[in-house]
């Protein structure tokens, strides 16, 4: 008897592969965050800091990722406990002026990321298939333009949440595995690794700049926003706290994995010949004649699913806010929300068709958010410590200390990052 129920047990007990996609199901927010947040603008940031300091600059990025896991507890745990997404808590307590200037401010600067994202990949596809082509120019940037476009527009149009979530799963998996492959191709020594996590500020004048780039990429504002959406999506509550946080970590620390990647390829191949790269388009030069074309195409691989990755999200993001705000249901089907996704989608050609730099309309994007993400940190504490709102979950002082500490360093950070745009500018 003993031994049948033993093999009723094993019978029942999930497979491999049912295992690794329960856990993969539950880590899909983190995931999400991940592919919103690792786009070219992080790529970008992250090989000009490789190739122009080495590893020496690793320690802000491990900082803004452990400062990016805080937050992103902080706002999911806000939702789980109260079933309120921080947006339409942000207009409930503080009025319809403030909630609309995060608004605006978030939309505005993602729909500009979106002209920039696109611009740098179709400029990286552009010059990766100059060889393919018989005339040499590679294929045109706006017939790339309009293939991704209508790609994640195809994956827009047909999907639920959890399609969404897929889709990101697999952009992330190619971005991830892209980077890392490449990483491990022209790795440097593994104690400048070690080495890079020392902090220490390079006496250069444009290093605080980057330090304030690398940070904005990883701390924008609008990830905790979509944070708070993606765990009411998810359905938690408060008595799945331990697995949010279990996601939240899993998220920072692969975002920093991936990012730490991109700066160590740079870091092992151009920093030692002291070439520097100011674009995405200029690591793909520099980089072929010293790793190889398979190497390059790889990291190209990796930049794609990148710019794919945060591209998808972006049009979910303005139907998604707007229908939060108003406390609505995010009915991704609705005429005037795919009306929106499409206008978004049209963004994408502003670069190939018009012209102009799309590195400077990513700074352009990335110190709008810099401005927005203080005062979005600012109010998820004021929130926090509203006893009719969070009851016995209200703020310790441990936690107002540590939140507080963070919002002064968002502060700080735009200010440098806005002084050195203003100089770029």
């Amino acid at each position: 008897m003993e031994v049948d129920i033993q093999n009723s047990e094993a019978a029942t007990r999930p497979g491999l592969r049912q295992r690794v996609a329960i856990f993969l199901a539950s880590i899909g927010p983190g995931i999400f965050l991940i592919g919103y947040n690792i786009g070219t603008g992080s790529v970008t940031t992250a090989a000009s800091t490789g190739a122009k300091y080495g590893l020496t600059l690793l320690w802000p990025l491990l900082l803004s990722c452990v400062f990016t896991y805080i937050l992103i507890v902080t706002f999911g745990r806000y939702t789980a406990i109260t079933g309120e997404t921080s947006l339409h808590s942000f207009r409930k307590y503080f009025g319809s002026g403030m909630s609309v200037f995060v608004l605006v401010s978030v939309v505005f600067s993602e729909w500009v990321a979106f002209m920039g994202v696109m611009g740098v990949v179709t400029e990286v596809v552009k010059e990766w298939s100059r060889p393919l082509t018989a005339s040499g120019d590679g294929i045109s940037m706006v017939i790339l333009s309009l293939l991704f476009g209508g790609l994640i527009y195809f994956l827009f149009w047909r999907g639920q949440h959890r399609f969404f979530e897929n889709i990101l799963l697999v952009f992330v998996g190619i971005m991830g595995l892209s980077f890392v492959l490449t990483m491990f191709m022209v790795i440097p020594e593994p104690v400048a690794l070690i080495k890079g996590l020392v902090p220490r500020i390079p006496q250069e004048s444009n290093a605080a700049l980057l330090i304030a780039g690398m940070v904005g990429t990883t701390m924008g504002g609008v990830l905790y926003i979509v944070r708070s959406i993606l765990v009411q999506e998810k359905g938690w509550t408060v008595n799945d706290l331990r697995e949010e946080k279990r996601d939240a970590f899993i998220s920072s620390l692969l975002m920093f994995i991936l990012s730490a990647a991109v700066m160590a390829c740079a870091a092992g191949t151009l920093y030692p010949r002291g070439l520097e790269v100011e674009s995405a388009i200029d690591m793909v030069k520099l980089l072929e004649p010293l790793a190889g074309r398979f190497a390059v195409s790889i990291f190209i691989a990796g930049i794609v699913s990148a710019g794919l990755s945060s591209l998808f999200p972006h049009i979910l993001l303005a139907p998604w806010l707007l229908a939060d705000i108003r406390n609505a249901p995010r009915d991704m089907t609705l005429k005037h929300n795919r009306l929106i996704a499409l206008f978004t989608v049209s963004l994408g050609l502003v670069v190939p068709v018009l012209g102009g730099r799309p590195v400077l309309i990513m700074i352009i994007s990335q110190a709008m958010v810099a401005i927005a993400t203080p005062v979005i940190i600012l109010l998820m504490l004021l929130l926090q410590n509203k006893e009719d709102v969070m009851g016995s979950y209200r703020a310790s002082t441990g936690f107002n200390i540590t939140i507080g500490v963070i919002f002064l360093f968002t502060v700080f950070m735009a200010i440098v990052g806005i002084i050195g745009l203003k100089g770029l500018l």
